[in-house]
């Protein structure tokens, strides 16, 4: 193995998305990472489908949800509800770095698998709580899904078109955004406690939770009713503290303009034929633009109609405008600078062939990230790792086999 955390072992018991999308991180960087499954189903997102990539003889198949966040993994099937499921994963922490899981809160306590005793075995363990709202508080216990954290953690009353207009509603996130953003967040809370245990030796405790995450991404919106006591509205693709900086038409589709300073409108306004709108009054400063964008919004979108999308993009980047087209996913994966950076890979796989993979966008130069093996089946490698790692005999897996314990 190789990468910057390739001396690390991580013992994953998450599920779904935002603890995968974590242990997907630190496998990309070398760690190595065990995935302990229920035996039978396993992850709930294995039989989140369609779509399903199929085998090459089609006796195998993985749902291409699975697929999103199990890359660089291993997995252990084992029954942590059974007392040998629950000894096998002690003798697994007392060899590993990390610990993730999202279990409800005490969901772990009563199989002895929380912080508290894990700790004991492993006093430098690092232990990842991912949770819906956290470990206490009002709603501690209550289960936390992303679309209920995006609607309660204020991120849908700022998505979707306004009231009054055609489709207006409050809406969700087209992925589960606030479960990537939890991942990410669980990851730098390890990372720094690992930073925190080189120099102490000590282990930790770290949690994070989906509506924690989802309201400290409410980033400028956030901060704009911090400081005024207003609430933001649905604005549709408009920004509330720039113009423009939104979705324009075209002669044949849509494309973005994303103007971050008054330089950059006054071009645009030479660009589209009007420069006299960089000298008005109204327009000149951001801030006059923002005060009346709903005079100088409809005459962007009477000239940009004007010309294709490509026209535009062609056009506006030779002038130093920032803009782009509105891209579909297959226009995604097959444009040149997301092929350039790495951004679409594949892996092979002995049973599933060939499996597409989106890149890890993080690029180290000296220790770069590697795609060493594709998500597995269920409990493909449980006897590897039963026998290498916890240092079971082929005979002592036959049997907890036959009890059901592991698969």
């Amino acid at each position: 193995m190789s990468g910057p955390l390739s001396h690390l072992r991580v013992l994953d018991l998450s599920r779904v998305l935002a603890g995968p999308w974590a242990g997907q991180i630190l496998g990309d960087l070398g760690a190595e990472v065990i995935k302990i499954e229920r035996p039978g189903t396993g992850d709930d997102t294995r039989s989140w489908g369609p779509p399903y990539l199929q085998g090459v003889d089609g006796s195998a198949e993985l749902s291409a949800y699975f697929l999103t966040a199990n890359r660089n993994k291993q997995s252990l099937a084992i029954d942590i509800a059974h007392p040998e499921g629950q000894e096998l994963i002690r003798k697994l922490v007392a060899e590993s770095d990390v610990v993730l899981e999202n279990f409800k809160v005490g969901g772990l306590k009563r199989h002895g698998l929380d912080y508290d005793s894990l700790k004991r075995i492993n006093p430098k363990l690092i232990y990842c709580s991912i949770t819906g709202f956290g470990q206490d508080g009002p709603y501690a216990k209550r289960p936390g899904y992303d679309f209920l954290i995006q609607a309660m953690g204020g991120l849908m009353s700022i998505t979707g078109q306004p009231d009054g207009e055609p489709g207006a509603g409050p809406m969700k996130v087209g992925v589960a955004l606030t479960d990537i953003m939890t991942g990410l967040y669980a990851t730098i809370g390890v990372l720094a406690a690992l930073s925190h245990r080189d120099r102490t030796g000590e282990g930790q405790y770290v949690e994070t939770a989906l509506l924690d995450v989802q309201v400290a991404c409410l980033a400028n919106q956030a901060m704009n009713y911090l400081t005024t006591g207003k609430a933001p509205a649905r604005m549709g693709n408009a920004h509330p503290n720039i113009v423009p900086y939104q979705d324009f038409p075209t002669a044949d589709g849509n494309m973005v303009l994303t103007v971050g300073n008054d330089q950059q409108f006054a071009r645009l306004c030479d660009v589209l034929g009007h420069p006299d709108w960089a000298s008005d009054e109204r327009f000149a400063t951001n801030r006059a633009r923002v005060a009346n964008r709903r005079e100088l919004t409809p005459k962007l979108r009477q000239a940009t109609v004007m010309r294709s999308t490509r026209e535009w993009v062609e056009i506006l980047e030779g002038a130093g405008v920032p803009c782009g087209p509105v891209n579909t996913l297959d226009q995604v994966f097959d444009d040149p600078q997301v092929l350039a950076r790495g951004m679409k890979q594949s892996v092979s796989h002995p049973d599933l062939g060939e499996v597409p993979m989106v890149g890890n966008p993080i690029k180290l130069k000296l220790t770069p990230v590697t795609y060493r093996a594709a998500p597995p089946l269920l409990g493909e490698q449980s006897e590897q790792v039963l026998q290498h790692i916890a240092g079971l005999s082929p005979e002592e897996i036959r049997v907890l086999r036959e009890r059901g314990v592991v698969s």
